[in-house]
């Protein structure tokens, strides 16, 4: 029979002593797997079983978007460069692409946010939330791609060898959405502005990226295009999707590596907020 673990609260930060905290947030991670999987699959059936359409809407959506930038474009309302991809191909992979990105940003704090009451009154591991979001967002990315990929030999597009690498481009859209989630959760669990205000924030933010509109050839707005941290994110993932070869690869694994350390500093921040946000919550 294992000995029971015991944990002893001190009032000092965990920030005296480096090592014993990182060993307790990787052994929470562990602890925290199977309840994080229940919470996965509790949400997964109650947003699917709620809705008459049901996972057809991870589909809908870029699609509407789709049709609608088509459209302007093919009225000459708005004027877009031209694409190596078919504009209608360039938009609807773009925004399938974005819509992965975005809910791997908005898990954290949606999923903490859900978790008040439990967060209130019960001792968890607060990283089963973390993972339960990331649970999720896999879950609905598997059903984009699916769509996506059936869209795509309907277009005539193939992707190709491409295709083998495609994976790495989804899990840096995950990557780096988790990691910038994570860094406005403390703040967002404060300030419910945050969530109100990141969606305007996320769509302008969009149009600076090559979702729908390909980098411009020159001007300020192509500098900003060009440093955006996730142009080369959306660009690498579209490139092996559609069979083309990337050309920010430098720039894809240095954004990768900079939101894997970004991930780590923020997780750290996390565990030491929570305890401020549970108090505040229960006030």
């Amino acid at each position: 029979m294992s000995e029971p673990i015991v944990t002893v609260y001190t009032p000092d930060s965990s920030l005296a002593n480096p090592i014993t905290m990182v060993r307790d947030m990787f052994r929470d991670l562990f602890k925290g797997r199977e309840l994080a999987w229940r919470l996965a699959v509790r949400d997964i059936r109650a947003q699917y079983r709620q809705a008459f359409l049901g996972m057809l809407w991870a589909f809908i959506l870029p699609l509407a978007n789709t049709v609608t930038w088509v459209f302007l474009s093919g009225a000459g309302i708005i004027k877009v460069a031209e694409t190596a991809l078919p504009y209608s191909v360039y938009v609807f992979t773009g925004t399938m692409l974005w819509a992965i990105f975005m809910d791997a940003m908005n898990a954290p704090l949606q999923q903490t946010n859900q978790a008040r009451s439990m967060l209130a009154k019960l001792n968890f591991p607060r990283e089963a939330l973390l993972v339960s979001g990331i649970y999720q967002t896999l879950f609905n990315t598997g059903i984009k791609i699916g769509l996506l990929l059936g869209a795509l030999l309907v277009m005539g597009i193939n992707p190709g060898w491409g295709l083998l690498l495609f994976p790495l481009g989804l899990l840096s859209l995950i990557l780096v959405g988790t990691a910038i989630g994570l860094l406005i959760t403390p703040i967002g669990m404060l300030y419910t502005d945050i969530g109100r205000a990141l969606p305007l924030l996320m769509q302008f933010l969009m149009y600076l990226t090559p979702v729908l509109f390909p980098i411009p050839k020159e001007g300020w707005v192509a500098t900003v295009f060009q440093i955006n941290p996730l142009t080369p994110l959306i660009l690498t993932s579209r490139d092996w999707l559609t069979g083309f070869s990337p050309d920010f690869m430098g720039y894809f694994w240095a954004v990768n590596g900079a939101a894997f350390l970004l991930l780590l500093l923020v997780w750290v921040a996390y565990r030491l907020a929570m305890p401020i946000l549970i108090e505040r919550m229960s006030a």
